[in-house]
Formats: structure tokens, C-alpha cells, sequence
């Protein structure tokens, strides 16, 4: 029992101490498990506090994301509000666009357009946003909105359609039935789209279509204006022709002082008058634009020169020495128009002599720089006239201007050979300018570039004779003087100058004189009493008179001393010509001859008697034209018109026709045709005295035919040497003289 017990108390002990075991390992489990969810609830506050901080700060970008959110969308309804301010912004502007604007999309719809483009539509309600440019193009054929120009509707608006499929959309006319036209110009942009300006023109049409209107009721104005003038030129220059003729043909009569004081007053009256026509008509050309150039070869020295030996005696009145001085070094054949430089060196060289009451009028010519094929020039007039204030040189170029005060008031002029000498030089491509002083003189200048004629025959002066080393110059014109000096000595020969007869004899017994140089106008001595001197005390010594009036020569000629004649203004080849002439009684060969001291008034020998027609309906200007020609040996025949002379031609044959331009039944031209048609009548001189001096007519009447034109008033000299030119039998000298074109008293004037 007590075993049972005992095996109980320790069943029960073992079981106490299992249960312990249990117990503490329940206890040890729970433990751990507490520690793991003390962990883990430390895990989960570390995790709950990492959360919440990630919730702030997502609270905060939250926040932060509202503010940006409300910017944007606070932005985003600005720009809304400034998109739908420059859409209306646009389309005002669009609206208030006269033309009309539209723009298309890539399928070709509408999607905006103005009033302007849609006014012509109006009554069409399609025609709105949407609508198709095809559609748009059907509505204008085929409800007659445009003027299709004759083309069929379908046909039109394929080819409206083809226009803007083509890389480049050319801007296009088009012409509404309503009246109104206008311009379309399309574009494509980058995008596809169509832009389209309709401009209109309607105005700008019909402004255009009134000055088409104005331009040719100018024109119409100007035409009359010419004419009128023409016909101005033609009845004045008819009664001059008489005048000026008459009065010529009676200055070679047997006149007392008076009378020829009388007869020149009327010719030179007449001749001043011709003048300011020409200088009339040269203005109204230039101011149409009519003026032209046209350039040939001629010798710019012998240019000068003849301008100088016309206006010689204007300025012998005056006792003005005229001076030429050509740059040695300076070419003389040039390639322009000699017409109009002989026009301005007229007008400049005529107002000097004009305005100048003593002293001297000199003409420089001067190489400035020269090309291969171009020489620029100066050319001045230097005067020592009454010159030209400060004030008054600004306007002196301007048209109908002159210096007017008590000065100069009495000088005659139109006011314009000025300012048409400026528009020459200017159309020349070259300047004109003035440099002057009151009182003391004027030197007008013009610059030139002239082409060079390198295949021209040079005309230079021929080499002085060997036998010439040494000359006596006798003369107080210290310009002149000095302008002989340079030639001589360039030329190696010795030059002693003296102004009077006493020193003159000192110096021909000091040196060998091979040559005695005198000048006519000296002023402190008499030049007859030098030439005597010379004469006693150098027998053998030729003697050259420099003479501004060659017909007081003949004084000289009745004292018996051996005397050469040399008529000034001086031109260098004529002094070497005269100088050759002297020592080999000739001038060399090929050299051209020293010019006449008076105008030829005889003609040619001939073989047999010339016979020359005059063609004239004016009875005055039939007896100028005979007592012209009175005294020389040919057979003269007269017609009254044109069909006349055609009808003398063929029973006279003549040799020579003259023949007026204007004429009743049958004009001038339209005989010399008649005359050019018969086989007789093909080689004929046909040569044209007319009053019209317009370049335009000159150019008819060669065309019609005619060899060359004279123009009214006729000068006695220029006559004989047309005759001359013409003459079927003229020497070779005569011959190397023909010329075409202009001649007369205008050939050198403003009607070239």
C-alpha cells in the first residue's frame, strides 16, 4: 500500500514536475511569442511613423500639386482668354480689310472668310464656312457671276481648279459681271492650307485706263505742239530767207559806209532772229525727249576753229581777238555727234564774244586723262566781259534765264542756248560749269569724254620746212604770243618777239631772221610801218600778216612789199601750211590746202555749162536764190511745184535740183520719188532748201531721197558749195569736201 502510495506521491511528482516543464516551456514559448509580437509592434509603430511621414509629405506634394494644378488652370484660361481676344482680334482685322481674305484647308473647304469676300456672293447661303472652292467656282460660271472672257463654264473652273494644283499659283485677273475686277493671289502654307487675296483693282483700272487717256491726249498735245512749231520754223524762216538773202546779196554792192552799216544791221537782224528759232526748236525737242546723238568722225581742233571764224566778225566789231589754244599733245579725230558740240562751243563761244565789250575771248582745249580708247577733255571759253555775280551763276543754266541788270540789259537773247548746252553736255555724259568774277570776266568750261577715232585720217600739221630756224614774232597780244611761242618751239625753232617797229629793226641786224610774223591789230604801232621797215632792212625776208581783216590786205598788196595773208583766228596747221607754202611754193603733198581768205564765190571749170533746177512756189525766194547764183556759168530753170519739176526733169535733164520741201499740187518729196523712179533720175543731186529745221523732217526728206538738206534762211556760201560738192565735174579738191546731211547757216547751230 504504502508502494502504491509512494509510486503515486512520485507518479504524481513526476507529473507535477512535467507539468512544470510544460509549464515553463508554455511560459518560455509565450515569452518568445511576446517578444516577437513586442517586435513586431515595434516594426509596426516604426512602419505606422514611416507612413505618416510619407503621408505628410505626400499632403504636402498633394498640396503643392492643388496650388500648380489652380496656376495652370489659371494660366491655361488666360491664354484661353488672350487665344479668343486675338482670334476677334483677327478677325476684325480681317474685316476691316478692303480685299477680300480667305483661308482654305487641305481639302480645299472654307474655314474663314471676310465680308469682303463673301459681299459677292450675297443671295448664295451655301457660301459659307465649309463649303468647297469647287463649289465656290461652279456658283461664279455658271450663275454669270464673272466675265468667263468667252470661255465655257466647266472649262473655266478646271482650269481655276488646275491653277492651284501647280507648285507655284500665279497671281490671276478676273473681271466680275457687277463691274468690279480684281486680282487673286493664292498661296499654299506648309500645313496644306490655302490662303487667298482678292485685291481690288477696279480702281486702280480705271486710274490707269485715264492716264492711257491723259498719256495720249499728251501726246496728241505734243504732236500739235510740234507742228505748230514746225510751221512756225517754216513761215518765219520763209520771209527771212528773203531778209537775210536780200540783205547779203546788197552788203556786195557798191555801198557807202552807211549803207553797209544798214544792209549788215538787217542781216545780222535776221540772222540773231534764225537763232532764237533754233534755239526754240532745240528746247522743244529736248523737252519731248526727242533729242538725239548722232556720233560720226570729225576733227575736234578744225570744230573750234570754225565756230571761232563765224563768229569773227561780231567779235572784229568789238576789236575782240578771238584765241584758239589746242593742247599739241591732244588728239584732233574724235567719234561724237560734231552737230551738237558744234552747238554748245557756239552758244558758249556767242555769249562770250556777246557779252564781252573788249580784250579777248580765248579757247582752250585740254587733254586731261586719256584710255585706251577715250580722251577726257576740257574745253573752256574764257571772256573778259562784264562777268556774273554769285547770285545770278545759280540759275544761269536754267531755261529763259539771263543776268538782267543795268549792266547788261541791253544784250539781246531767248535765254535757252544755255541751259540746251547743259542738257547736251549732259547727254554727252559729260559736265558744264562757270567760274566768274564782276567786272573782270566769265570762263565757262565743259568736260568731255570723247571716244578716240583711231581709224580716222589724222590731219596733223606738217613738219616745219629745214631751212626755217629762226622767226620774228611781232605782236602785243601776250596770250596770243605765247600760244605761237610754244608751237615754234616745240617745233626747234628759235622765236624772237618784239611789240614794235624800232626793236624789230635792232633784232634783224642782230640775227638772221628767216621769217617775219605780224600781227594786224597792234596797238602801239602801225603795222604798215613795220612791214616797210622790215622790207628796207630784210629785203629777202618773207613776211606773214596775221590779219583779222582780210580785206584791208589789199593796202598792203598796193605798196608792192611781198606780204602772205593769214587770216585769225589762228589754227596752228594753217600757219605750218601757210609757212611750207612760203618755202616751197606749195603745200606737200596730201596736205590739205590753207584756207581761203574770202568765201569761193565761183564754181569749179567745168566741161561744159552746169544746168541746175530750182523747184520753189515762193516768187521771193526764187529771185534770192538767182541773184545768188547771179554771175556764174551754168543754166538755171525755175518750176513752181513739185509736179512741174518733175515734168522740167524730163525735158531738161539737169545736172543739179534744188527743191523746196513745202510746195501746192505736188510737195518736194513726193517729186524727188517721182524723179527716183525714172531710170535718169537715180543718181541726180536732189538737194532740199526747206524752212523746216526739225531733225525729224530733215530725216523724211533723205528718205524720200533727197542728197542732202539746206535749211532757210540760205547763205550765199553755203550755196556755192553745195554746188561745188554736187557738181558732176569737180576736181578731186572738192570732192575730199563731201559731206552729208545738214548744211547752211545751221549746219553749225542747233539744228545739226
Amino acid at each position: 500500500m504504502a508502494t502504491r502510495l509512494s509510486d503515486q506521491v512520485i507518479r504524481e511528482r513526476r507529473a507535477r514536475l512535467r507539468a512544470e516543464r510544460l509549464l515553463e516551456h508554455a511560459r518560455m514559448e509565450l515569452r518568445a511569442a511576446n517578444d516577437r509580437l513586442k517586435a513586431h509592434a515595434f516594426n509596426l509603430s516604426d512602419q505606422i511613423i514611416e507612413q505618416r511621414a510619407e503621408l505628410q509629405d505626400m499632403r504636402s506634394i498633394a498640396e503643392e500639386l492643388a496650388g500648380k494644378n489652380t496656376q495652370a488652370s489659371q494660366e491655361l484660361q488666360i491664354a484661353h482668354s488672350v487665344a479668343d481676344l486675338a482670334d476677334m482680334r483677327l478677325r476684325e482685322a480681317i474685316e476691316t480689310i478692303a480685299d477680300g481674305f480667305a483661308v482654305f484647308d487641305n481639302a480645299q473647304k472654307l474655314v474663314l472668310a471676310n465680308q469682303a469676300y463673301l459681299s459677292v456672293f450675297d443671295g448664295f447661303a451655301e457660301v459659307t464656312q465649309g463649303i468647297g472652292y469647287n463649289r465656290i467656282l461652279e456658283i461664279c460660271a455658271y450663275e454669270g457671276l464673272v466675265d468667263l472672257q468667252g470661255a465655257e463654264s466647266g472649262e473655266w473652273v478646271q482650269s481655276m481648279l488646275a491653277r492651284w494644283g501647280k507648285p507655284q499659283i500665279t497671281p490671276l485677273e478676273m473681271h466680275f459681271t457687277n463691274g468690279i475686277s480684281v486680282r487673286l493671289m493664292d498661296r499654299r502654307v506648309p500645313n496644306g492650307d490655302f490662303v487667298s487675296l482678292v485685291r481690288n483693282i477696279t480702281r486702280s483700272l480705271r486710274y490707269q485706263a485715264e492716264l492711257i487717256a491723259a498719256q495720249a491726249q499728251a501726246e496728241t498735245a505734243a504732236q500739235a505742239k510740234s507742228a505748230f512749231l514746225a510751221n512756225m520754223s517754216h513761215e518765219i524762216r520763209t520771209p527771212m530767207n528773203g531778209v537775210v538773202g536780200m540783205a547779203e546779196l546788197l552788203a556786195e554792192t557798191r555801198l557807202d559806209n552807211e549803207q553797209r552799216i544798214y544792209a549788215e544791221t538787217i542781216r545780222n537782224s535776221g540772222q540773231a532772229l534764225v537763232t532764237i528759232i533754233n534755239d526754240i526748236l532745240d528746247f522743244s525737242k529736248m523737252d519731248a525727249g526727242k533729242m538725239e546723238l548722232h556720233p560720226e568722225i570729225f576733227d575736234l581742233e578744225k570744230t573750234i576753229h570754225e565756230v571761232l571764224t563765224l563768229l569773227a566778225p561780231a567779235a572784229r566789231g568789238k576789236l575782240i581777238e578771238l584765241i584758239l589754244d589746242y593742247d599739241i599733245f591732244l588728239p584732233r579725230q574724235f567719234h561724237a555727234d560734231p552737230g551738237r558740240v558744234r552747238q554748245v562751243l557756239t552758244n558758249l563761244i556767242g555769249n562770250a564774244v556777246k557779252f564781252t565789250e573788249t580784250g579777248y575771248v580765248l579757247v582752250r582745249a585740254l587733254g586731261v586723262s586719256k584710255s585706251a580708247e577715250h580722251q577726257l577733255i576740257h574745253i573752256t571759253v574764257e571772256d573778259t566781259g562784264i562777268g556774273i555775280s554769285p547770285e545770278d551763276r545759280e540759275h544761269v543754266f536754267s531755261e529763259f534765264q539771263q543776268v538782267e541788270d543795268a549792266s547788261n540789259r541791253r544784250f539781246e537773247g531767248s535765254g535757252l542756248g544755255l541751259a540746251i548746252s547743259r542738257r547736251i553736255v549732259e547727254m554727252m555724259g559729260g559736265n558744264i560749269w562757270l567760274e566768274s568774277e564782276p567786272g573782270v570776266g566769265s570762263c565757262f568750261g565743259c568736260s568731255l569724254n570723247l571716244e578716240i577715232a583711231t581709224e580716222a585720217s589724222h590731219s596733223f600739221p606738217p613738219p616745219l620746212p629745214s631751212q626755217l630756224n629762226q622767226i620774228l614774232l611781232i605782236s602785243d597780244h601776250l596770250i596770243s604770243r605765247a600760244i605761237l611761242e610754244r608751237h615754234f618751239q616745240s617745233a626747234r625753232v628759235r622765236i624772237l618777239t618784239t611789240t614794235q617797229s624800232q626793236p624789230a629793226i635792232r633784232l634783224l641786224a642782230q640775227h638772221k631772221v628767216d621769217l617775219a610774223l605780224i600781227d594786224q591789230d597792234l596797238t602801239s604801232d602801225d603795222p604798215m610801218h613795220i612791214v616797210r621797215a622790215i622790207h628796207e632792212n630784210a629785203p629777202g625776208c618773207p613776211m606773214i600778216m596775221l590779219c583779222s581783216a582780210m580785206g584791208e590786205h589789199t593796202e598792203f598788196s598796193a605798196t608792192g612789199v611781198p606780204l602772205h595773208p593769214l587770216p585769225k583766228p589762228l589754227l596752228w596747221r594753217d600757219v605750218a601750211l601757210a609757212i611750207c607754202g612760203i618755202f616751197t611754193e606749195a603745200a606737200p603733198p596730201g596736205k590739205e590746202s590753207a584756207p581761203a581768205n574770202q568765201p569761193q564765190m565761183r564754181l569749179a571749170p567745168h566741161v561744159r555749162q552746169l544746168k541746175v533746177l530750182y523747184a520753189e512756189d515762193n516768187a521771193t525766194n526764187r529771185l534770192v536764190f538767182g541773184k545768188m547764183l547771179k554771175g556764174l556759168d551754168l543754166e538755171l530753170q525755175y518750176a513752181v511745184n513739185g509736179r512741174e519739176a518733175v515734168e522740167k526733169f524730163t525735158s531738161m535733164q539737169p545736172d543739179i535740183i534744188f527743191m523746196d520741201v513745202s510746195m501746192p499740187e505736188m510737195d518736194g518729196r513726193e517729186a524727188t520719188r517721182h524723179i527716183r523712179a525714172m531710170p535718169e533720175g537715180q543718181a541726180v543731186p536732189i538737194i532740199a532748201l526747206t524752212a523746216h529745221a526739225l531733225s525729224e523732217e530733215t530725216e523724211k526728206m533723205l528718205a524720200a531721197g533727197m542728197s542732202e538738206a539746206l535749211t532757210k534762211p540760205l547763205r550765199k556760201s553755203a550755196l556755192i558749195d553745195a554746188i561745188q560738192r554736187h557738181s558732176p565735174d569737180m576736181n578731186p579738191h572738192h570732192m575730199a569736201r563731201m559731206k552729208t546731211g545738214l548744211s547752211g547757216p545751221d549746219a553749225s547751230g542747233s539744228n545739226a
